[in-house]
């Protein structure tokens, strides 16, 4: 007889543990359920690319001086 209520304790200690381990899977799974829907609207609110873009540029040459002679090369091939 009193080896009953120890295993009656064993049985709800067991119970416990194993309503706890369930209990933080669940949490553990609802954690990451919510971490997936916050990745995902993050990258459902990114910029998207719009295709080309162009930049235009205007440069202005420097001044040059007119050559100060000019020399012509003839090629001749056989």
């Amino acid at each position: 007889m009193l080896e009953r209520p120890s295993q009656q304790h064993h049985g709800r200690s067991r119970r416990r543990a194993t309503i706890t381990r369930v209990l933080l899977v669940v949490m553990l799974l609802v954690l990451a359920f919510l971490l997936g829907i916050a990745f995902a609207r993050t990258l459902d609110e990114r910029p998207q690319p719009d295709g080309v873009v162009t930049n235009v540029r205007t440069l202005t040459p420097f001044p040059q001086q007119p050559p100060a002679r000019t020399v012509t090369v003839t090629v001749t091939t056989p």
